[in-house]
């Protein structure tokens, strides 16, 4: 009788358990869940949403800044930022000497301040050589720097051969930050220490030495005066419009620039991708602005891989000052101050002389009684004895 006690009691036991887990089973109204079939009109069940991307690796062309690795091995020293200002980094084919460089670049300026609109407010012109100087103390360039300021909206910069430096006031004013506007001016500093200008000079001198034959061989006439033309219309822009090999070193030498003188080297990527963002808005944007260097999509994601590679992580960078944004207010008044004088009532205009002529027909026109059709005349009567 033992063995059947205990044979009743697993039954008992199995049934309390069975008991347990069918209420288990059936929903608060009573229904058994398992009973219910199911419904095909009913919408799917949503699956999950996937995990959102990873954000902490920025991708090329976002304005995530790139980290830089703790420790970097350069592999020559074009690539090692300790030896700025210890290279030759403007060696190569040049025609042209230190001395005679300096002395093209003194004639190119005084051409551009012939017809340019410098702003001589002393304390904008101070601090954009202030930040233009500690630039060039770390650079590779070989040249003293003039560094002056342009009454220009146009978003811009350049730097002739020898070290004279023109910053357009547009650019000042669409920089966020200090940094932002330094990284520009590293680039412009970076085609004058590698020499760009008369490297490129050198090139078309070389082309018009190679001409000199067809010259010679060409018939009199303006068949050989336009094939001559022709080649020489490549150098109008020698000293401003630079290859793409030229840019490219310019972006790599100028991040050096930058990083060295303790500004945040993602400023300059985030700078050219806002003026990517304004082309889009307003195309044509571009066309005026970096009009000799457009900031192309693949020049942003170059400089992006240099940061993630040359430049050792810092603890602190230099991204903008209280001097910058005063300086910046400071420019814009005497921006919208001059477009004021400019645009007054009162200021004299100038006419040419065909201008003048026509106009001094038209007053005689007026002032003269015998061309006035609706003047009343006198005349006497007949019928007078």
């Amino acid at each position: 009788m033992q063995p059947t006690s205990k044979l009743l009691g697993a039954i008992l036991t199995s049934l309390l358990f069975s008991g347990a887990a069918l209420a288990q089973s059936q929903d608060p109204s009573g229904q058994d869940s398992s009973a219910q079939q199911p419904n095909i009109n009913a919408p799917a069940a949503q699956q999950p949403a996937p995990p959102p991307p990873d954000k902490t690796k920025p991708q090329p062309g976002q304005q995530a800044p790139i980290a830089s690795p703790d420790t970097v091995t350069p592999k020559n020293s074009k690539e090692d930022v300790e030896a700025v200002g210890n290279r030759g980094v403007g060696k190569g084919v040049n025609f042209y000497s230190l001395e005679k460089e300096i002395g093209l670049g003194k004639s190119l300026a005084q051409e551009v301040e012939k017809s340019a609109k410098l702003i001589d407010d002393p304390v904008v012109t101070e601090y954009v050589n202030r930040v233009g100087q500690n630039l060039v103390r770390n650079s590779d360039a070989k040249v003293p720097f003039t560094i002056k300021v342009i009454d220009s909206d146009e978003v811009n910069a350049f730097a002739l051969p020898g070290g004279f430096f023109y910053v357009n006031s547009g650019l000042i004013l669409r920089a966020n930050e200090e940094s932002e506007l330094a990284g520009v001016m590293a680039h412009e500093i970076a085609h004058v220490a590698a020499r760009h200008g008369t490297k490129q000079a050198t090139k078309g001198d070389i082309i018009q030495l190679a001409s000199i034959p067809a010259m010679i061989m060409l018939p009199y006439g303006w068949a050989g005066y336009g094939i001559y033309q022709g080649m020489n219309f490549l150098i109008p822009m020698t000293f401003l419009k630079f290859s793409r090999d030229a840019e490219r070193e310019a972006d790599f030498l100028g991040l050096q620039y930058m990083y060295k003188a303790g500004y945040d080297p993602n400023s300059y990527v985030t700078f050219f991708e806002r003026i990517q963002a304004d082309e889009k808005r307003r195309p044509g944007t571009i066309g005026k602005a970096f009009s000799t260097h457009p900031p192309t999509q693949d020049r942003i994601e170059n400089t992006q891989k240099e940061i993630a590679r040359i430049l050792p992580a810092r603890q602190e960078y230099i991204v903008t000052s209280s001097e910058f944004d005063s300086v910046k207010s400071r420019l814009r008044n005497i921006m919208f101050s001059r477009k004021a004088i400019d645009n007054g009532p009162n200021k004299p205009t100038l006419r040419s002389r065909t201008e003048q002529q026509d106009k001094k027909k038209t007053d005689s026109a007026q002032t003269d009684p015998s061309t006035d059709d609706d003047r009343p005349t006198l005349k006497r009567r007949t019928d007078n004895p």
